[in-house]
């Protein structure tokens, strides 16, 4: 074992962090990475610097376990300022036109709400991470180029008004991966007729993870200094919510080293093929993500190096 993996060895799992408005996602892995001690943290999901709320980090061998958690769908909180647009959708940018006429009555807000419920297309911003030949948009976009972008189907499920005080709209809404809100409050402007911009943003849930489990800066430079923020992390398995499957030593060992498994069809229960199962070893710590094959074989599809 080489000194970089001994100096890396410690507890695995996802931290939610409650990230700060003014910080990157980046920040946020920054930070993490010191108060961990370890290069291995990564996010799920971009926020933008104006956003707060819920980041999910992943830490260690939870790395290879992000393409089973990300993509979920997210909640947010808004808070929509009519009467003006900026350059980057939220109040962040510089404005870019103004509206000067009478702002929409509320009956007129909830109607244009109700049209952007279901699967929509939205045009991502150039103010975004999204990469065009490599580079990403908001590179771009800050050395004064602007690039054709295609409309992405996203799913909004719910959308509702939680108070209207113009020219200030608060809004809640839950939706598919891949949602910009700031999209959808300028295309909100734009059907009402009077522009619009996110003034405010909260996430308030990511896929499986909430707000109830996120932990603000304060509170996490706390722990890092009495040396418990490893307490802090949610065990991968329960994360994943996959049905377990308790292996002996013989069956672990095999998956170590990238094998199949043969299990008897009342082994695996109701599993159907295509299904994944979460293979804790025989101490009941997670091994890996198998699936089930076809012939009712299991194939790891992730196994994690640290167990």
């Amino acid at each position: 074992m080489t000194r970089a993996r001994r100096r890396d060895e410690g507890p695995s799992g996802f931290l939610v962090v409650d990230k700060p408005a003014g910080w990157t996602s980046h920040d946020v892995v920054d930070a993490a990475r010191r108060w961990l001690g370890t290069r291995r943290v990564g996010h799920l999901g971009t926020l933008d610097p104006l956003a707060t709320g819920v980041l999910p980090l992943a830490v260690r061998d939870a790395t290879k376990l992000v393409p089973f958690v990300e993509g979920g769908r997210k909640r947010y909180e808004a808070e929509i300022a009519f009467g003006a647009a900026t350059d980057t959708l939220d109040a962040d940018g510089s404005v870019t036109e103004r509206f000067d006429g009478p702002l929409p009555a509320e009956i007129a807000v909830r109607t244009a709400l109700s049209a952007f419920v279901g699967e929509i297309l939205q045009v991502p911003p150039m103010y975004s991470a999204l990469k065009r030949g490599g580079v990403p948009l908001h590179r771009l976009a800050r050395r004064g180029d602007e690039v054709e972008r295609e409309p992405r189907p996203v799913t909004i499920f719910a959308l509702a008004l939680v108070t209207y005080a113009p020219p200030l709209l608060e809004i809640a809404l839950e939706c598919s991966a891949g949602t910009y809100v700031r999209v959808l409050a300028a295309d909100l402007g734009q059907r009402l007729g009077c522009l619009g911009h996110v003034r405010r943003l909260r996430r308030t849930a990511s896929g499986p993870f909430t707000l109830g489990q996120a932990h603000e800066h304060a509170a996490l430079e706390r722990a890092a200094g009495e040396g418990r923020v490893a307490d802090l992390l949610l065990p991968p398995v329960g994360v994943l919510g996959l049905p377990q499957l308790l292996l002996e030593e013989a069956g672990a060992r095999r998956i170590r080293h990238g094998g199949e498994l043969r299990l008897a069809a009342a082994d695996l229960g109701t599993a159907a093929p295509g299904d994944r199962l979460a293979a804790l070893d025989p101490e009941g710590i997670l091994l890996a993500v198998l699936e089930v094959g076809k012939d009712r074989t299991l194939r790891p599809l992730r196994v994690l190096s640290g167990s």
